[in-house]
């Protein structure tokens, strides 16, 4: 695919150059969606997933407006729509086949056009080292209704009914206290909560590292979807 669509160009004047490094760039960075996308959709970090292959299309897209021959990025955009709608179904298994038969297609593209030596493969190491893959603040939202929800209602009241739970603020009402911070909420889920809560008596939910930055990712996304 990235490759086949480069072929096309001409080379014979100034401008053709031009124009051939400008798509390179636009397959380099391709690539690096390719891969993105795939750990994203494996780990189902389905926002995360759509993000990339909606950066896909866009190049793709980009891409088709600067060939001769634009049939290469047609058939790449018309793949990826099989795979916006595994990722829409949020079913992995869906995800896997379309990204597979994805990938054949650019090899295939390859191989048409003389580049067979160049080949695209499912990813089997990370992309880059400083991004996380899965969906952080599905994680945090997990953790928690299962280790603050016995006490706290975390997103709804109407959906969660407070009969059995402690006078204990909800966690609407605590993303929207102008203290809250989420420096402060690190130090609060670090510490060991002898002066917290109803008579001082908040247990300590001996989080991990990765675990309170989950909570944290949750309740800044809530307090900012509050906000809207």
């Amino acid at each position: 695919m990235f490759v086949a669509i480069l072929v096309t160009l001409s080379a014979s004047s100034v401008g053709a150059v031009d124009g051939s490094t400008a798509l390179s760039e636009l397959m380099t960075r391709l690539q690096l969606q390719h891969a993105k996308l795939w750990f994203a959709g494996k780990l189902s970090n389905w926002g995360l997933a759509a993000y990339e292959l909606r950066q896909m299309d866009a190049n793709l897209e980009a891409a088709s407006r600067m060939v001769a021959d634009p049939s290469h990025a047609i058939r790449a955009r018309e793949q990826l729509q099989a795979v916006g709608r595994a990722l829409q179904s949020k079913d992995v298994t869906a995800f896997t086949k379309s990204y597979a038969t994805l990938t054949t297609e650019c090899n295939g593209c390859h191989r048409s056009s003389g580049y067979a030596a160049i080949a695209i493969q499912i990813p089997l190491t990370l992309p880059v080292p400083n991004q996380l893959f899965v969906d952080q603040v599905a994680e945090g939202r997990a953790l928690a209704h299962s280790t603050c929800g016995t006490c706290h209602i975390v997103a709804d009241a109407t959906k969660e009914p407070s009969t059995l739970r402690p006078p204990t603020p909800a966690f609407p009402d605590i993303v929207r206290r102008p203290s809250f911070s989420a420096d402060g909420l690190r130090l609060l889920l670090a510490s060991n909560h002898r002066h917290v809560g109803p008579d001082q008596a908040m247990p300590n939910p001996r989080l991990s590292e990765q675990q309170i930055e989950a909570i944290v990712a949750y309740l800044e996304t809530l307090r900012a979807g509050l906000s809207r």
